[in-house]
């Protein structure tokens, strides 16, 4: 067996045959009394140790001899060790855990005491919730566990905290039973178009429940409200299934649902009322866990100039709009830049003129307007530019128009033509 330790975010791996063993430092999370003893007001946090087992890895992973993970050479009942037997269901994505420390990446882990409905809490077996996310990586899972069974005898101990018997080495045994998980955190999709918003689930080989139900939440702004609810039973081979969508072109696909535990939501013709935080809920039975996803509606804006062709007056500023026009979110900058033709590279204008009010449209994309005065005493061949940048957009919009020389006055043009016109008559019938 070959074993590794990694040090930093107390990480350990140790491989062996195809599994690894993940130690992480953990947050225990317990309500208590708020003010004048009410409960509901105040949170405990007390520092744990996860240990998972049998962390399913693949064959790519290499293989070096280091300090292995060694538990206290005298178990101390005040430490709260939580050891977890996970490789049935395993863990979806877990592969992330084993280098998480070494891409400095910050591994977020919290348990907390999981009442399931109709089990008391003082009784045995005891449940734990536990939440596991890496910064910057698409991993984020909620994992049930229970403790098991520990022969008692003189020499147990009883863990301080928690009043649950450990097992010889020091440790609250406990193995996984109930996965819900996604693979995206967050994600941005375009206005009037389609997304996916995974959430998927495992259970032990056992069944916890004859029946599974989903339901998908959102809430915005402080209001909530449902999206689709499911409930299915695992062994129904016909294949009956209730499902309410409130949210006209939401979907669930009920058999992959039973089959696969895949139980991601579909969204078509995307609105910016559906931006939000989804709540994806799966029960199983008395138990249920969920994951959080989070929706953003985009939408890039159409940028346009007020004028084709630039041609200056020689007397006052010409008068140049640039319009940016239905985007969402709100956030848009717009600048001016000019290039003259002896430049290289296009300078900021000097004077950015002045911003019309954000106009919002029955969609609820918005609209912008920037204007400037270019200065009569312009270069001919100057590019004017207006460069409008936004989170839609993986790189600035720019729309730009030359600037011509200035032309004479029309009313010299028809006065100098009627002169030039009399001029010939009064030659001719002379």
């Amino acid at each position: 067996m070959i074993k590794v330790i990694l040090t930093g975010y107390f990480m350990t791996c140790v491989y062996a045959d195809g599994v690894a063993d993940v130690v992480l430092a953990c947050t225990l999370v317990e309500e208590g009394a708020g003010l004048g003893g009410m409960g509901g007001g105040h949170f405990t946090r007390t520092p744990a140790t996860l240990i998972l087992r049998d962390v399913a890895v693949g064959p790519e992973e290499s293989l070096e001899t280091l300090t292995p993970f060694v538990p206290p050479s005298v178990p101390d009942p005040d430490l709260l060790l939580f050891e977890a037997k996970v490789s049935s269901p395993e863990i979806p994505g877990a592969k992330v855990l084993l280098h998480a420390d070494c891409n400095e990446q910050e591994v977020l882990c919290e348990l907390s005491r999981y009442s399931p409905r109709g089990f008391q809490e003082s009784s045995e077996p005891a449940f734990f919730m536990v939440s596991l996310s890496v910064d910057e990586v698409n991993f984020s899972t909620a994992l049930i566990l229970e403790t098991l069974k520990v022969e008692k005898d003189q020499s147990t101990l009883t863990q301080s905290k928690l009043g649950l018997p450990l097992s010889q080495s020091g440790t609250l045994l406990t193995h996984l039973i109930f996965v819900v998980f996604t693979h995206i955190k967050s994600v941005s999709a375009p206005l009037r178009g389609d997304v996916l918003l995974n959430c998927g689930f495992k259970q032990q080989e056992t069944p916890l429940a004859e029946d599974v139900g989903i339901e998908w939440r959102l809430q915005h702004r402080g209001k909530g409200r449902k999206v689709l609810e499911m409930k299915r039973a695992l062994d129904d081979t016909e294949g009956s299934v209730i499902v309410h969508g409130e949210r006209d072109g939401s979907s669930i696909n009920a058999v992959q649902v039973v089959g696969e535990g895949n139980a991601s939501l579909t969204l078509t013709k995307l609105k910016v009322g559906d931006e939000g935080t989804y709540i994806c809920t799966v029960s199983l039975g008395p138990f249920h866990s969920q994951q959080v996803i989070q929706l953003h509606i985009i939408q890039p804006p159409d940028i346009s100039l007020s004028v084709e062709k630039l041609v200056l007056k020689t007397s006052s500023p010409q008068k140049l709009s640039c319009h940016s026009n239905k985007y969402y979110p709100l956030d848009a900058q717009m600048d001016w830049f000019s290039l003259s033709p002896t430049d290289t590279e296009p300078k900021l204008f000097e004077d950015q003129g002045s911003l019309s009010s954000h106009r919002q449209h029955g969609d609820g994309t918005f609209s912008l307007s920037s204007h400037i005065g270019v200065p009569p005493t312009t270069a001919p061949g100057t590019k004017i530019i207006c460069k409008v940048s936004h989170p839609a957009l993986d790189e600035p919009l720019s729309v730009s128009v030359v600037v011509e020389s200035p032309q004479p006055d029309c009313y010299w043009w028809i006065l100098g033509f009627l002169i030039i016109t009399v001029l010939f008559f009064y030659q001719v019938m002379g």
